[in-house]
């Protein structure tokens, strides 16, 4: 199939070059299928920036449309998950959080936590509820996961100057750390986005993951430090919490702003480099599978 195009361009998937069949005919779009293992061609999504941004704004006004408290809810959640959490592990297990208040340890870790689960459960499932664009209308279908990261990082934004205002009101000063906050915040959308296009990409082909995804949300978020420090955790199983990135991610997020001990050197470097390794992954994952999502979605 071919359209007229105006500019010769190049992008995945397709080809562009002038038609030999008539003389004087402009150039013409030939879609080709993408290599496995061939990555997207970012200028592609680049020109396509404009179906994200739409996606991402629909996204945001559907999910606080006819609501009654509305973006208030983005602060109910954690401010109520941090005060469970200060009771159940703070008071009745009497777990320690070093020098910083329970409440406060445990709103900024929710914080990360959000901002990483936020993403990976809105991805997932993004394919399959456009299906219809998807299995009718040609446009690079990464955009489609891409574009939930907004309204994550629109609820995350909310949140993080709740939690500034109180760290005034605790009395907590971060120090320089808190520069690094952006830092931490690109590569943890990296590592949700990464596992979201695996796990969108899988949705297409297998519903279960609809019901196992958020399960397995749940377990993680126990299984890591959100609610507790690593010191907390016995000496036997330390080592295995230690190797966990997403200890290291939440580790990093809390130095930064509660100005704790920095975490080892190693952490940082290895969170970067798991981050960018499971976008990597995840994006050649995502490609690969594309080629069949409009014949079985």
């Amino acid at each position: 199939m071919t359209y007229p195009s105006g500019n010769v361009r190049h992008a995945r998937g397709r080809r562009v070059e002038p038609s030999r069949t008539k003389p004087g005919n402009g150039p013409v779009t030939v879609i080709l299928p993408p290599g496995r293992l061939a990555l997207p061609r970012w200028s592609e999504v680049w020109e396509a920036r404009e179906v994200l941004y739409r996606f991402a704004q629909r996204d945001i006004l559907l999910r606080y449309r006819q609501t009654v408290v509305g973006v208030a809810w983005v602060l109910i959640q954690p401010l109520f998950s941090a005060g469970i959490f200060s009771i159940v592990f703070g008071q009745v297990a009497n777990l320690s959080s070093g020098d910083v208040p329970y409440f406060i340890f445990s709103y900024v870790g929710m914080l990360a936590w959000n901002l990483f689960s936020g993403t990976v459960t809105r991805a997932a499932p993004s394919l399959v509820s456009n299906q219809a664009l998807v299995s009718k209308v040609f446009f690079p279908r990464m955009l489609v996961p891409l574009s939930t990261a907004a309204s994550v990082l629109l609820d995350f934004l909310v949140s993080f100057v709740l939690g500034i205002v109180l760290l005034v009101l605790y009395g907590i000063n971060p120090g320089w750390p808190i520069v690094l906050v952006p830092v931490w915040v690109v590569l943890i959308v990296l590592l949700s986005e990464g596992i979201g296009l695996i796990a969108s990409a899988l949705m297409v082909r297998y519903r279960d993951v609809g019901y196992i995804l958020p399960w397995l949300i749940q377990i993680l978020l126990y299984a890591a430090p959100v609610a507790y420090t690593v010191d907390a955790v016995p000496e036997n199983l330390r080592a295995l919490f230690n190797a966990n990135p997403l200890t290291w991610m939440l580790e990093l997020f809390r130095w930064s702003m509660l100005g704790q001990e920095a975490p080892p050197l190693w952490q940082g470097v290895g969170f970067a480099a798991v981050a960018l390794v499971v976008f990597y992954v995840g994006a050649m994952a995502f490609q690969t599978w594309e080629r069949e999502f409009a014949d079985v979605i």
